[in-house]
Formats: C-alpha cells, structure tokens, sequence
C-alpha cells in the first residue's frame, strides 16, 4: 500500500464522517482519493444487487479511474468510519508529477494493480454460483501472493470467512455455508486464523467448469 506523508499535501485534505456517500456509481467524476484514516466501502449494484467490492484502509486509494479514462464511476464509495483522506484531480496531479516524479512513479505503478485488481474482483461477481464464487477468491488470492506454504496445490490463506464473503459479494453466513460445504467434501480445511485449500488446481478446474456453463 502507498502511504504518503500528509504535511506535503495538506491543501489536499478532505474529511468525510460515517456513513457519508462519497461519490455514487454512474455519476461523472474527475477526482481520486487516497485514504489517510478511516475505511471505505466500495460497492457496485449488480443484476439489482448490492454487492461489495472492497473495504479499503489508511494508504490506499480508490477512484482513480478518473484520472485514467474519462468514464462515470464504477462503484458507489461510502465511509465507514471518519475518513480523512487526500483528494487529487487531473491539475493537480499533473502538479505532483512534475514536482514529485518518484512519488508520481509510484502512484502510476499503484494505479496498474488496482486496474488489475478491480477487473479481477468484478469477474468473481459474475458468477451466479456461490461456491464457485467462493472458490474464484481463493485464485485470485493466489494470483497475488507468493506462498511458500504452496505443496502440490496446498494453500494457506491468513484470512478470515467474512473477507472471503466481502470478496465474493455475499454475506458471511453464505460464504460460511459455502466453505463448510468444501470441508465436508475434503477441500477446505478452516481454523481460527487461516483457511487451507488442499488443492487449488481442483478449485481451478471446479471454477473454469461454472464459468463455461454460465
């Protein structure tokens, strides 16, 4: 995560209190944010559907799509706590870049992966199957980590039943309903502080397999 001192950019500074709607899905917008303090809720409304995108902290950004392509909004961005963050435009981001070409390097690099990132977790959402769902968080965690923990398709994931449900759109209660389901057939293994796939080229396959149906 990028992670900036906020006394170089103290004219940058926006607050927004709990539960305020930072921008909407669908409205136009020509700024992004990087969060200083506090969590932010991006969700995206899908076959009428809420569904979560991601919970993002302190050092991270969102909205930067704004500055990319000239697009609405992808995803509607609430607070949930008190959020302080730095609100940056195309004018000023220009400003930053010629002052600051390292930091502007690394906000560039930044912007790439959460391209990546939100393509990645949108394909998860398109899956009308739940445990397929379920199963495509754990590839995708896997394309963004290196395990050594990784043995024959073994995977241990430091994460928790309600990340897996944030990730899959879906409540905890359904994503512990699904990973119970793969315990029962062998695949999953769960503890208090980790998630065990046994094997991960099973879960490909089981993901490819519902991908193709739908």
């Amino acid at each position: 995560m990028l992670n900036l001192d906020p006394s170089m950019f103290k004219r940058f500074g926006v607050t927004f209190q709990k539960g305020d709607i930072i921008f909407c899905e669908f409205e136009p917008g020509d700024n992004f944010y990087l969060i200083q303090s506090g969590r932010v809720h991006l969700l995206k409304i899908i076959g009428g559907i809420e569904k979560t995108l991601d919970i993002l902290s302190p050092g991270e950004m969102f909205g930067e799509m704004a500055i990319l392509e000239e697009a609405p909004r992808s995803a509607t961005a609430i607070a949930l706590d008190t959020v302080k963050a730095l609100v940056f435009n195309k004018q000023n981001f220009s400003v930053l870049m010629q002052g600051n070409p390292q930091i502007a390097l690394t906000l560039l690099r930044v912007f790439t992966k959460r391209i990546f990132d939100a393509k990645r977790r949108f394909m998860i959402l398109t899956l009308d199957d739940i445990e397929a769902r379920v199963a495509d968080v754990f590839l995708m965690l896997t394309e963004s980590q290196v395990s050594d923990s990784l043995t024959e398709g073994r995977i241990e994931f430091p994460t928790s039943v309600d990340d897996i449900g944030q990730w899959a759109g879906i409540s905890p209660a359904k994503a512990k309903e699904a990973l119970n389901h793969f315990v029962a057939q062998r695949r999953v293994e769960l503890y208090p502080n980790k998630i065990v796939v046994k094997n991960i080229n099973d879960f490909t396959r089981f993901v490819s397999s519902r991908r193709n149906q739908e």
